[in-house]
C-alpha cells in the first residue's frame, strides 16, 4: 500500500499523463468511453502496484494502458463473431461523453484511419499504434503481445500495410482522384450547389441499395442536378480513403463506420457513386487510409 504522500505524488503523476494515455488508449479502442475505461483501469492499477523500481512512469504506464486495451480488444473479439458489430454507433450515451466532443477527436485522428485500424487484429493493432503512431520500440512491445521484438515487428509491418493499402506515396492519378473527391465533400458541407454541379457528370448515376430505399422509390438517380440535390449540405461525416484501390469515401459517425460510397470517375468528373452499407458487403471491402 502506498502511504498518503505516496498516493498524492503517484495521482500527480498520472495525471500529467492522462491526456496522453487517452490519446493511445482512443487510437487502440476507437470508442471514447472505452478509452476513459481503460484509462480508468490504468490508474487503479497503477494505485494498487508497487512502483519504487520504475524509472520512466510515463513508458510504466503507456505499457499498461496498452495491456488494458489489448484485453479489451481481445475480449470485443470474443465476444462478437462480427467485427463490423464493433462500428454500430450508439446514439443515447449515458457515460458522460459528449458526443461532439468525440467527432472532433475522431476527426483530429482521421475516421478512415480509425476504420481501417478496426479491420486489424488486436496484437496488429497494438503493435502498429505504439510503434508508428506513439514510437515506442519493439523491445518494449513485445512482451505486451507475449512475441518476439522481431514478430512485434512483422505485425506493425502487416498493419501497416492494411492501413496505408501497401503504399505510402499516392500515383498521379490517385492524387487526382483525391483532389476531386476532396473538393466534392467540401462542397457537399458547404451546400455549394454550383460547386458540386461542376463535379458531377452531367449523366452522373446514384446507386442506393435496396435495403435503403422505401418499396417503389427509384434504387438509382441520374442527372447532376438531381444527385447534387442528394449531396448538398451533407457529408459532415465523410472522409476519402482507398476503397478497393480507388479513392471513395467512407462515412463515419465518431469514428464508426455506417457507409462507403464508391465512386468513379473519368476525365475529371465524377460519373457513378454507389452506396454500400450492408454489412456483408462492407466486409469484403479492401479499405485503406490515405496519407495526409
Amino acid at each position: 500500500m502506498h502511504n498518503d504522500n505516496e498516493h498524492q505524488w503517484l495521482a500527480e503523476q498520472f495525471e500529467a499523463s492522462r491526456s496522453h494515455l487517452r490519446a493511445v488508449a482512443y487510437r487502440m479502442l476507437g470508442s471514447l468511453s472505452e478509452a476513459d475505461d481503460a484509462v480508468q483501469e490504468s490508474w487503479l492499477r497503477l494505485s494498487r502496484s508497487d512502483t519504487s523500481e520504475v524509472e520512466n512512469l510515463g513508458g510504466w504506464l503507456t505499457t499498461v494502458v496498452a495491456r488494458v486495451c489489448l484485453d479489451m480488444l481481445r475480449s470485443r473479439k470474443s465476444r462478437r463473431e462480427d467485427p463490423l458489430d464493433d462500428y454500430t454507433p450508439d446514439m443515447n450515451r449515458e457515460d458522460g461523453i459528449d458526443p461532439e466532443q468525440e467527432v472532433l477527436l475522431a476527426d483530429s485522428v482521421g475516421l478512415a484511419l480509425l476504420v481501417v485500424l478496426n479491420t486489424l487484429s488486436p496484437a496488429e493493432r497494438l503493435a502498429f499504434v505504439l510503434h508508428d503512431l506513439f514510437a515506442v520500440s519493439f523491445d518494449e512491445i513485445a512482451p505486451i503481445v507475449g512475441r518476439s521484438p522481431t514478430t512485434a515487428r512483422q505485425l506493425a509491418s502487416r498493419a501497416r500495410r492494411r492501413v496505408r493499402g501497401g503504399t505510402s506515396t499516392l500515383d498521379a492519378n490517385l492524387t487526382h482522384q483525391r483532389e476531386v473527391v476532396s473538393a466534392f465533400l467540401a462542397a457537399s458541407r458547404t451546400g455549394n450547389f454550383d460547386a458540386l454541379l461542376t463535379m458531377l457528370d452531367p449523366d452522373v448515376v446514384f446507386r442506393l441499395e435496396p435495403a435503403q430505399v422505401p418499396l417503389g422509390t427509384p434504387k438509382e438517380i441520374r442527372g447532376a442536378a438531381a444527385v447534387a440535390k442528394q449531396f448538398s449540405g451533407r457529408a459532415r461525416e465523410a472522409q476519402p480513403a482507398l476503397v478497393n484501390g480507388a479513392v471513395g469515401v467512407v462515412v463515419a459517425p465518431r469514428g464508426h463506420l455506417q457507409l462507403v460510397l464508391s465512386l468513379t470517375l473519368a476525365h475529371g468528373k465524377i460519373t457513378e457513386i454507389e452506396v454500400i452499407s450492408d454489412p456483408e458487403r462492407l466486409r469484403q471491402l479492401d479499405l485503406a487510409a490515405l496519407d495526409d
